[in-house]
């Protein structure tokens, strides 16, 4: 039976041992999708050539993004990968990122979009808090906003890092309580059921006008290379704070199978 999980007054499942265990294979056959979708994405509409910046996860590093980035800055936008090596979850990158910002900024002289995968998520909602009115919008991947503390699949690996010393600070309460608040800026969430690695009821925002939660089919390691969540990023780049809206989902599947050229905004 699955470990189960306490988020506010709902019960929530641990992802399943088989779905934990099976996320690296699923992953590689979101890759082998991701070649083909390039192909036929490269005759899209090109982007207004607005600043990127994407975070990876805990324990991933600007390796895990380089699918992404590319796909990204093919499409005509300026890139900017994290910097900062491997992600081992130090609270400090935030002031790292926040100085990182602040030179994009003031490179680009324009709002910046920051997409985060998993804790990267984390990252790009509370510099979305710190200074909102450089922020174009931000996209999430797998991010688990609802219950950074709980109990998941990649737990394990946090605690034996804190055992070895490899992380060594303490955890700062006051910004764990502040993480399920909703940053101030357009925010789109993308979360897949089939998660091996967090809850994916964990990942979902309190949507409003500003706030979408959209589901993918597909693996947590795998969100990078997944058509389905290239797709929703091509479509959600082309908006700022001023035409955001929901981005229409109902035939997300079919339109992507029928018609691989991107979705107009």
């Amino acid at each position: 039976m699955n470990q189960q999980v306490m988020s506010g007054e709902v019960s929530i499942k641990k992802p399943s041992l088989a779905l934990g265990l099976t996320e690296g294979i699923r992953a590689m056959m979101d890759l082998g999708w991701y070649f083909p979708y390039r192909f036929f994405i490269k005759h899209a509409e090109k982007g207004d050539g607005h600043p990127v910046l994407i975070l990876p996860g805990f324990m991933a590093s600007d390796m895990s993004t380089i699918p992404l980035r590319s796909f990204i800055h093919k499409l005509g936008y300026k890139v900017y990968g994290w910097g900062e090596g491997r992600n081992f979850a130090h609270t400090v990158y935030l002031d790292l990122l926040t100085q990182k910002l602040e030179r994009i900024y003031d490179r680009h002289r324009e709002p910046i979009t920051i997409i985060g995968w998993s804790l990267g998520g984390i990252y790009a909602r509370q510099l979305a808090k710190q200074d909102p009115s450089i922020i174009r919008q931000i996209i999430v991947m797998g991010s688990p906003v609802r219950g950074v503390t709980l109990s998941n699949n990649a737990r394990w690996m946090y605690d034996l890092l804190k055992r070895s010393r490899i992380i060594t600070e303490d955890i700062d309460q006051e910004l764990i309580n502040d993480i399920p608040n909703a940053a101030p800026v357009p925010t789109t969430a993308i979360y897949t059921k089939e998660d091996g690695v967090v809850p994916w009821e964990l990942c979902l925002e309190d949507e409003d006008e500003w706030h979408q939660n959209i589901q993918v089919r597909g693996s947590h390691l795998g969100l990078g290379v997944n058509p389905l969540v290239l797709q929703i990023i091509y479509d959600r780049l082309l908006h700022d704070k001023s035409d955001w809206t929901y981005f229409e989902t109902q035939n997300l599947v079919e339109d992507l199978l029928v018609n691989p050229e991107p979705l107009k905004a």
